[in-house]
């Protein structure tokens, strides 16, 4: 029988080669727009052509849970929808009374320039640009986001660092004990970041700890970025995104920073996550065991009832799962299903094109996802090879569940198996406050998986 490398190398050997991705699992670096219309009060300004902020719009924001521009995205960000006028001329005087225009009509309290591939292409000088505006002592900022620079994961580490560098500023007061900055989830690429993101913070609030969450309803905007400096120390809560930025702050600032690659599902990871934080911080620990005890309580509480369920229909329940996603929630979702649920991971596919120095850690999470469960995983960005893989993937005699995203259902249903949407795009779910993280998270995410899995086969 042939391995999944053998499987995926001749896959591969049969495609054109065109440099192309079928079904794009995430956005460009300017979709980092997103990362700012996230935090409250923040208007970001694009300089780019008419089409692209439109298309990080309906893919990030539209097509993927349905999220909402709100206040500041979708089709309220300003755009200089440059054009062939500015690809011969240069578009810095449009995008110079773009700029006046914005700070005049639009409210906010602090604006972010991004730009796209045409402006940086043609040698705009952006930040010559908005320096004009700086120096009048506009709030305003800039990251030179152009497409070639990478995705939107990408993006969001400019943004939070052309923030932090040039609004927040220098800093050389006292540190807050116990107060933290978390950097975790990607805003409006991972679907369910509001909600995961409020219960991140409910959870690190309860065990005794202040929090920066910095993006989200539970942000309170450019006030809680000018207290950055001010934090203990900071939270990178995911694989890899946002090391980065972690680092940039202990240089600039002499803050550590604890890195936690694995976002907890359930009480068992959350329960270790939140004494990995406490320990970290230096801090009384009796509020967080309290905090801890009565949490664990109520989940068990529900786990207690669904286990009747379970005992009853174990008989027609997915055995066998796969995760396609980004490596935050499939590194997550795959130490829940494994320590949690006893299930068996069969096809394990990372989406976003992680950095390469970042991978071997990656691969070695799932290495250890239980003390008798390994398995390996891969990174592919391009659909026609993920969809393949799934299909020549042992599923044992159970139809399987896939968690991955819109692009593998008919995948799913070929297989004659169940899809739970979790990553960009989900087209089939509307997501407004929902979270599958943390303790309340996970209950959510066992009346999701179980809900369809009955419904599937039904």
């Amino acid at each position: 029988m042939n391995s999944d490398k053998d499987i995926h190398s001749e896959i591969k050997k049969n495609i054109t080669q065109t440099n192309s991705i079928n079904q794009v699992r995430y956005g460009c670096a300017i979709g980092a727009l997103y990362s700012a219309s996230s935090i409250p009060g923040v208007m970001p300004i694009v300089n780019c052509g008419p089409g692209c902020a439109d298309k990080q719009y309906m893919g990030l924001a539209f097509y993927n849970g349905f999220q909402g521009g709100g206040y500041s995205g979708g089709a309220v960000s300003p755009s200089s929808n440059a054009g062939e006028n500015e690809v011969v001329f240069g578009g810095e005087n449009r995008l110079r009374e773009l700029i006046k225009s914005s700070l005049k009509i639009m409210e906010a309290d602090l604006f972010v320039v991004l730009t796209g591939c045409i402006g940086e292409i043609v040698g705009d000088d952006v930040g010559a640009v908005v320096g004009e505006f700086q120096k009048k002592g506009a709030p305003i900022v800039y990251a030179d986001t152009g497409g070639f620079k990478g995705n939107n994961f990408i993006g969001h580490e400019l943004v939070t660092k052309a923030i932090i560098d040039q609004y927040v500023g220098e800093y050389d007061g006292e540190k807050e004990e116990r107060l933290v900055n978390v950097w975790s989830l990607l805003p409006y690429q991972n679907t369910f970041w509001r909600g995961d993101l409020t219960e991140i913070k409910r959870v690190l609030e309860g065990a005794g700890l202040k929090v920066n969450i910095l993006f989200g309803p539970e942000s309170k905007g450019v006030s809680e970025w000018k207290d950055i400096p001010k934090a203990q120390f900071n939270l990178v809560l995911s694989p890899w995104l946002g090391l980065d930025t972690a680092k940039h702050l202990e240089r600039k600032y002499g803050q550590p920073f604890l890195h936690i690659p694995t976002i907890p599902i359930g009480a068992k990871e959350t329960s270790q996550f939140l004494h990995k934080v406490v320990d970290f911080a230096g801090i009384d620990k009796e509020k967080s065991e309290e905090f801890i005890r009565n949490e664990e309580k109520d989940y068990y509480y529900y786990l207690e009832h669904f286990a009747d369920f379970y005992a009853e229909y174990w008989w027609g329940l997915p055995a066998k799962y796969a995760v396609v996603g980004d490596s935050a929630y499939n590194i997550a979702l795959n130490k829940f299903l494994v320590n949690q649920l006893g299930l068996i991971p069969a096809k394990q596919i990372i989406t976003e094109n992680p950095p390469e120095q970042y991978r071997k850690d990656i691969a070695s999470e799932y290495r250890n996802l239980a003390e008798d469960v390994s398995t390996e995983v891969d990174f592919v960005e391009d659909g026609y090879i993920i969809n393949q893989l799934l299909k020549q993937t042992d599923f044992g005699h159970k139809p399987p569940i896939i968690f991955g995203t819109t692009w593998e259902r008919d995948t799913a249903k070929e297989l004659k198996g169940a899809i739970i949407e979790v990553g960009f795009p989900t087209s089939y779910e509307v997501v407004l406050s929902r979270s599958y993280v943390g303790y309340r998270g996970a209950l959510n995410l066992l009346e999701k998986i179980y809900t369809t899995a009955i419904s599937a086969s039904a």
